[in-house]
């Protein structure tokens, strides 16, 4: 999951998460998570556990997503 650009996620920002290894955010909000590291962070910034939010209507030069293919049998 780390890579040249931290990767947004599916889940929506909230302030409250429930605990866990993978929380789910709520079903809708106005800031989108995303995780990872980028090539201009620190290293604590880099972990795949690290969760930020950034409202996901604007462009943010480190910011991305990753191609993901499944094989359907």
């Amino acid at each position: 999951m780390i890579g040249n650009v931290r990767e947004w996620c599916n889940d929506w920002r909230d302030q409250d998460l429930a605990g866990g290894t993978d929380p789910k955010g709520p079903p809708s909000g106005s800031y989108r998570v995303y995780r990872g590291g980028s090539w201009n962070l620190n290293a604590f910034g880099c972990r795949a556990a690290y969760r930020y939010s950034y409202n996901p209507g604007n462009a943010y030069y480190d910011i991305g997503f990753r191609v993901a293919r499944s094989s359907v049998p």
